[in-house]
């Protein structure tokens, strides 16, 4: 059956072919670009953009070669409320934010499939490596492009309007296949790092927003061994850029430890205290039935932990069969059942190994 395909294209090799293989299946297409920065000049561009004046102008190329109708939608005030806003206050509140995830969830797969369904679009076609079986969200078969982590707190409503072309190919075969299309993104390299954070300094991007806020570095003991601008600037398991006056007395480096908003002090230990055991995530969104058995993935491409899974609440508590290290409050906990989604949720306790 033919659907109306509201195709999000980035300007990437992705999306643009994501777009192709839906034109190709008979569908009724139409390509947008999302315009996401009021001041698109101060949003990364070349090989680490994916929403400037440069992407949307290849969008528009790649849309004329498929042959599908092509628009802008402007989501500069939402995507700064709902992404860039909400990166500030989870890093002002002592957690560590995914501004991919959110995103997904709030820009691509909320403004953008609202905004389509009003118009009369079936689905949202994205370049994700991701699968779609049965209304169920798998891993892409592609595992170091596997995108399924950042879709995971999409709702099984969203991902009934979704379209993920892609997921059942490599991206060495998507980059192949955009040369033989004709696409003159088949050999763009893919953006990374924080689309909005134009020269990658996160911490000076904080410090701009949330101004110095001069606090204490110490150790597990609380004993004084630095000073910080700014608590928000850590993150858990960091080992750069602490600038300590004391060495360790084992001359080992030291990571962060954990970051408290509320005293504006960070504290640093050896690496092994980073390990993990148990987490407690909240706001679950599930897409399949629990499991109690399951395997956990804690960070975008991180590793993947078996788990014990049990609901407490409006809460999981998620056991760890084998501790985890740099596990940070407010990253997404995804649950898998062997290569299925089962569900989400954000992390807000993490309980360390004690001796």
């Amino acid at each position: 059956m033919a659907l109306r395909v509201l195709a999000a294209m980035s300007g990437g090799v992705d999306s643009a072919v994501a777009a192709a293989r839906a034109a190709e299946a008979g569908h009724e297409v139409t390509g947008v670009h999302m315009a996401l920065s009021s001041n698109p000049k101060s949003y990364r561009t070349g090989a680490r953009g994916c929403c400037t004046l440069e992407d949307s102008r290849d969008a528009r190329r790649a849309a004329d070669v498929i042959g599908i109708p092509f628009y802008v939608w402007d989501l500069a005030e939402r995507f700064d409320r709902d992404v860039v806003q909400d990166f500030v206050a989870e890093y002002a509140a002592g957690r560590t934010p995914n501004p991919c995830l959110r995103c997904n969830e709030k820009i691509k797969f909320a403004a953008l499939l609202e905004k389509g369904r009003a118009l009369g679009f079936d689905v949202v076609c994205t370049g994700h490596y991701a699968r779609l079986t049965d209304g169920e969200l798998w891993r892409g078969i592609d595992a170091g492009k596997d995108q399924s982590y950042v879709l995971a707190v999409c709702t099984k409503e969203q991902l009934a309007h979704a379209m993920f072309p892609l997921g059942d190919t490599s991206k060495a075969d998507i980059r192949l296949e955009a040369e033989r299309r004709g696409l003159q993104v088949a050999d763009k390299p893919d953006s990374h790092d924080v689309c909005f954070i134009a020269d990658g300094d996160t911490q000076g991007f904080l410090a701009s927003r949330l101004g110095s806020a001069p606090g204490r570095i110490v150790d597990a003991d609380g004993n004084l061994l630095g000073e910080h601008e700014g608590a928000y600037g850590y993150t858990v398991g960091q080992r750069k850029g602490l600038r300590l006056g004391h060495p360790a007395a084992d001359g080992k480096p030291r990571y962060v430890l954990d970051i408290s908003p509320v005293t504006n002090t960070v504290t640093v230990g050896p690496r092994e205290a980073l390990d993990v055991t148990e987490i407690i995530a909240e706001r679950p969104v599930w897409l399949a039935q629990p499991v109690a058995d399951c395997q956990v993935q804690l960070r975008a491409h991180g590793e993947v932990y078996d788990c014990t899974a049990s609901l407490e609440g409006d809460a999981v508590r998620i056991a760890l069969h084998t501790p985890a290290r740099g596990v940070a409050r407010g990253q997404a906990a995804v649950l898998y059942d062997g290569d299925r989604v089962i569900g989400s949720a954000t992390i807000a306790v993490a309980d360390r190994v004690t001796a």
